[in-house]
């Protein structure tokens, strides 16, 4: 599996004026702990972002080779730095978050004279924060890529991870995120972002429209509610994970999919690998930060 997106410097505040250093991103947590889900004789898991050389971006190679997540598209662009966020959480673990990425090089993804060689993945994993990234012209060179990976067999899982500060419009957004549907075979979207872009009144309205732009494999996340999953004949909800004490939310849906993604690698149906994504999910908010130390969840050995 190949996850594309960007990896960025997390400083989290843990009391005062203290901040705890982490690396974290939407699809990089997914391939952290899809990572830790699944032995690397079954998936190889990599990453596809862009990098500078400095003290944190190699901090961040670093992070990736510990978890036994691959590097080679990982690439370095000299004199620039990753992007950085800030994280409050409040008293029901629930976050906000301040950016400082509009220099990221992550912003020149499939931007050069060479487009990254997706052909060697089965799987290919991203965001709409990983389209947002990138220019238009960008864009399309990405969906294109996405569109060749279908064509010779390969999924495209997407979630429609909308945040609306990074785009210059909603309408912008949806249209984006309209392309990237069309070209995916795996949705693993939250209802209130397909509800904020196209309007939808229920997770089961977003898992039966997304099944009507023919994608086969459709899960609806809907935090503590659970999700609805696409059973193979109706919508199915699949209640969550009790958790005594919800500690930090960043990367619920995140440790979701990768739950979600490893169960169906290994041959689960779509129920129990929504059950699994519910597990996984439980684990990490139980601590604080996007990836967790956690003895259930060890990194690859």
């Amino acid at each position: 599996m190949l996850a594309v997106g960007e990896c960025m410097i997390e400083l989290t505040h843990t009391g005062g004026r203290t901040l705890s250093l982490g690396y974290a991103g939407d699809t990089f947590n997914t391939a952290v702990y899809l990572a830790r889900l699944t032995p690397p004789e079954a998936v190889e898991v990599d990453y596809l972002t862009r990098l500078g050389d400095d003290e944190y971006s190699a901090g961040i190679l670093g992070a990736m080779r510990a978890e036994g997540i691959g590097t080679a598209l990982t690439d370095r662009v000299p004199g620039t730095q990753p992007g950085l966020y800030l994280v409050r959480t409040d008293e029901n673990g629930e976050r906000s978050f301040t950016y400082y990425r509009s220099e990221s090089p992550a912003r020149r993804l499939f931007d050069g004279d060479h487009d990254p060689d997706l052909s060697g993945y089965d799987v290919l994993y991203l965001s709409a924060i990983t389209v947002q990234l990138l220019t238009a012209r960008a864009r399309e060179r990405l969906w294109a890529g996405l569109a060749a990976a279908r064509e010779r067999g390969a999924h495209v899982v997407f979630d429609s991870n909308y945040r609306p500060a990074g785009w210059a419009s909603a309408d912008e957004a949806r249209e984006a995120v309209r392309r990237t549907w069309e070209l995916t075979s795996i949705a693993t979207p939250t209802f209130s972002d397909e509800h904020a872009l196209f309007g939808d009144d229920s997770p089961v309205a977003s898992v039966e429209r997304l099944r009507g732009l023919g994608i086969p494999d459709v899960v609806v996340k809907d935090g503590g509610n659970g999700c609805v999953v696409w059973d193979g004949t109706a919508p199915r909800l699949v209640p969550a994970v009790t958790v005594e004490s919800t500690k930090d939310t960043t990367a619920a849906g995140d440790a979701f999919n990768a739950g979600y993604l490893a169960a169906r690698l290994s041959g689960a149906d779509a129920v129990e690998a929504a059950a699994a994504g519910h597990v996984v999910a439980a684990k990490v908010i139980a601590h604080p930060g996007a990836i967790v130390t956690d003895p259930a969840l060890p990194p690859r050995a």
